[in-house]
This record gives C-alpha cells, sequence and structure tokens, in this order.
C-alpha cells in the first residue's frame, strides 16, 4: 500500500474542497438567482471541463501555466512558485476541474427553493445575509452536501488532469490515482489491487454517508 500517495490525495481533495466551496457556493447561487444574456455560455464554461477529456484539459492547462508560458515564468521568477510539475500545479488543475462538481448541485439547489420563501422572509425583517444563512442555506444544504461529496471523491480518483499537470513525482505530485497506474505498469497487481479497493471502499462510503445525511435531513423537515 503506498500510503504517501494517499496521504496526498487526501490533502489534495482536502485543499481543493477548501478553497472551491466558496467560490462555488457563490457561483452557484449566482448563477441560481440571475438572469442575463449570456448566461448559457457561463453556464457551459462551468459545464466544460466535465466534458472536455482529461488529457485535453491537463494539456491546455500545462501550456497555459507552464515554465513556458508568461503567467508561469512570471510565477517561478518573481515568487519562486512552479506551477507545473508540483503540489501548487495539481491544486490549481483540481480546482478547475472539479468546478463542474461543485457549482451544479449548488446551482440546482438554490434554484429548487421557492422565491416566495426569501421574499417572505425579507418582509418579515430578515436582511439578505440573514434570509441566506437561515433560510436559503438550509434548504439547499442536500445540494450543497452533494457537491461537497462529488468534489472529493473525484479529487481522490482524477488520474488524467492529475497526470498531465504533475507527473508521477513521489510525495509531491504522485496521487493514490497515478500509484495505482504505475504500479500496473510495473506489473505489481496485488499493490495496484489494494490500492484500487482501498479507494473503491472509500468513495462508496463517501457517497453513501452524503445520502444518508440527505435523507435525514429530509425527514427532519
Amino acid at each position: 500500500m503506498d500510503w504517501q500517495a494517499l496521504t496526498l490525495s487526501l490533502k489534495l481533495a482536502t485543499v481543493t474542497l477548501a478553497m472551491l466551496l466558496p467560490l462555488g457556493l457563490l457561483l452557484g447561487r449566482w448563477l441560481a438567482y440571475t438572469r442575463f444574456k449570456g448566461k448559457s455560455l457561463v453556464e457551459a464554461a462551468v459545464v466544460l471541463p466535465l466534458v472536455l477529456p482529461p488529457t485535453v484539459l491537463g494539456y491546455y492547462l500545462l501550456v497555459s501555466l507552464g515554465a513556458a508560458s508568461p503567467l508561469g515564468s512570471t510565477m517561478q521568477n518573481l515568487f519562486g512558485i512552479q506551477l507545473t510539475f508540483s503540489f501548487t500545479g495539481l491544486v490549481i488543475a483540481s480546482i478547475i476541474f472539479n468546478i463542474p462538481f461543485m457549482v451544479q448541485p449548488i446551482q440546482r439547489a438554490f434554484e429548487a427553493i421557492p422565491t416566495n420563501l426569501s421574499e417572505a422572509a425579507m418582509v418579515s425583517g430578515l436582511n439578505k445575509w440573514q434570509t441566506f444563512i437561515k433560510i436559503e442555506l438550509p434548504l439547499a444544504w442536500p445540494g450543497l452536501l452533494s457537491a461537497i461529496v462529488l468534489t472529493f471523491v473525484h479529487t481522490l480518483g482524477e488520474f488524467g488532469v492529475v497526470l498531465m499537470m504533475g507527473g508521477s513525482i513521489p510525495g509531491e505530485t504522485q496521487t493514490i490515482a497515478i500509484s495505482i497506474y504505475d504500479r500496473v505498469q510495473a506489473f505489481d497487481l496485488q499493490a495496484a489491487d489494494r490500492m484500487a479497493l482501498l479507494l473503491l471502499i472509500l468513495s462508496m462510503l463517501a457517497v453513501a454517508a452524503s445520502y444518508f445525511a440527505a435523507a435525514k435531513m429530509t425527514r427532519r423537515r
């Protein structure tokens, strides 16, 4: 069992979730409540990482953030930050390819909230922030929980984009999905089988827990 790769994957999933959750919450709510020209284009851009082949997305990220790119060279020269083949690069890539997994469930959850509830709350004296905290957020919580679980689990299992952006550097960019691939390439099928089974169990438990929590909250309502 490659515990170093598993630890790195869990760290990547946690950091990605912490950075993407506020953005996903704001963007999902904004898309749910706002009507404007070009909204379909914005929604298409949000979904794009979901439909693009991972290698294509990884390639464009590699070109855009590599040492030869303006952004990559600037970050390297001014701040000493390498955006590719580093954990920082994995985080950036992970945030981008997880945008649809975070934003879409949140958007759908806010769209399902009747508008008259928010209007009644504001008529009752609640300001926009209080309405969001006390009315909207509790009602949208099942969608928010789904977004959290999907993002976390998808980050654990992502392979193509991570491999393109980070390669397979032990302790730095070698996630558990890449470690499984390396073990298969080395014909170490027993190790690959153990890691794949562990990843399967973790994913299943996370998804089952989210369904259980959402169902329990629905019954309470």
